[in-house]
């Protein structure tokens, strides 16, 4: 009876071994956090930052339930036309002087089916905080050549960009603005593990 109960107790003691808490970081070299908008009704300006921070802790393979957060550094946004950078770091837009980051916590990670997940979080930007939904796809987890372990998620969701105060925009002749209001989040990560 007791060599029974010896066993169980190890059995448990292994299986909670296995799923222990995790710690991953954004590899920055892999990683782009992008955006796109409507520019006048006829296509989109896209544009991403250089300078960011992330990292997730998971304690399930599959990163359900993971807890993810990450911080953006505003004053480097790029869309390859250093005007327009230069009024987007203004205070139409992101206003870096007064608020140079902007930052994401998560507050759930689910699995939707497959590999689609669901992750949500609160999104901090201008001093105002929102709660925004964000579809994402699963790579997988693999080691690359120097024996570092990666996963990939590529994710995507849309923003109204007034939410956030930001509300410069020009009326256009034929009707309709210069800037859509929503906002589409693309971001491709990678992760690689501490």
């Amino acid at each position: 009876m007791k060599r029974a109960f010896l066993a169980l107790s190890l059995a448990f003691i292994f299986a909670g071994t296995s799923f222990s808490q995790s710690s991953w970081s954004f590899d920055k070299t892999h990683t782009k956090i992008g955006f796109s908008v409507d520019y006048m009704l006829i296509t989109d300006v896209t544009g991403y930052f250089k300078k960011f921070d992330g990292s997730v802790t998971t304690a399930k393979e599959d990163f359900v339930d993971a807890l993810v957060s990450f911080a953006v550094d505003a004053t480097t946004v790029d869309t390859d036309e250093p005007k327009r950078d230069e009024h987007l770091k203004g205070e139409d837009f992101f206003y870096t002087q007064k608020f140079p980051n902007f930052t994401f916590k998560s507050t759930s990670m689910k699995k939707v089916k497959g590999n689609n997940y669901k992750l949500v979080g609160n999104l901090t930007m201008r001093g105002v905080t929102k709660s925004v939904a964000l579809d994402g796809t699963f790579g997988g987890v693999k080691k690359d050549p120097w024996g570092n372990t990666k996963a990939g998620f590529k994710m995507t969701g849309k923003v109204n960009r007034k939410d956030f105060g930001i509300n410069w925009s020009k009326s256009l002749d034929g009707g309709g603005f210069v800037v859509g209001d929503d906002v589409t989040l693309n971001i491709n990560v990678t992760l690689i593990k501490k």
